[in-house]
């Protein structure tokens, strides 16, 4: 599949370089996207994502907005915090937090054993799909399967970002790199023609004026 937005660059939080996404990842991401059960795109909780990122990508109209818009929080999130590689293990930069098997972060979203008290899904979502809640299993868990990483890093945003400092952090960190034209890209794929934008070979280009759109609910559409 051909994309445009959503290989904008990010710049890795602490390389500080900018990179692209590769195709594959953003296949799977995709492919998940499509698939992935309605109840995990409403908010829940007081400070999550959708609150987090409202300034920037808001306001929402309906699930499959909303939808779109944890794809691109997970597509920038992933870039920021490990190149979009599934199998990243521990920071390894300097952090003040001591590493235990609990507090060892894991994967593309870099996600922690300790985040799972968080929210009782997510617990029951880790044990289910993998038969534990074991620290070093979750850690494989998250850099092996990538459908359980996606679903949770999406369970746990929306729940709350305490637990991610990039997001908890958005206004100087991942606020740079989401863009409402790869909303509108997310959108196009998952629910084609429920944006008016320009297409081009089977995608958008969007010729946004559109800042101003997603401000218009009469010009979406019904979602």
């Amino acid at each position: 599949m051909h994309y445009r937005e959503l290989e904008r660059e990010v710049v890795h939080g602490k390389k500080h370089r900018a990179e692209r996404p590769p195709q594959s990842f953003l296949n799977e991401l995709v492919a998940w996207g499509r698939v992935a059960p309605s109840d995990i795109f409403e908010p829940r909780g007081y400070n999550n994502v959708y609150k987090a990122v409202f300034r920037v990508l808001g306001p929402y109209h309906g699930n499959y907005h909303r939808r779109a818009v944890m794809l691109e929080v997970m597509r920038v999130l992933a870039g920021y915090e490990s190149s979009w590689v599934w199998t990243t293990g521990v920071d390894l930069h300097p952090q003040a937090e001591v590493k235990t098997a609990t507090t060892t972060e894991a994967g593309a979203w870099q996600v922690s054993a300790n985040s799972m008290h968080l929210a009782v899904e997510l617990k029951k979502l880790v044990l289910a799909r993998t038969g534990s809640v074991e620290p070093l299993k979750f850690q494989q868990a998250m850099k092996k399967h990538h459908t359980l990483a996606m679903e949770y890093i999406a369970r746990l945003l929306r729940h709350t970002i305490a637990a991610n400092g990039p997001v908890k952090r958005h206004d100087t960190e991942i606020d740079h790199y989401i863009r409402r034209s790869a909303v509108a890209e997310f959108m196009d794929i998952l629910s084609p023609g429920s944006t008016n934008a320009t297409f081009y070979s089977g995608h958008m280009s969007v010729h946004f004026s559109a800042l101003g759109l997603w401000d218009r609910p009469d010009k979406l559409g019904r979602l």
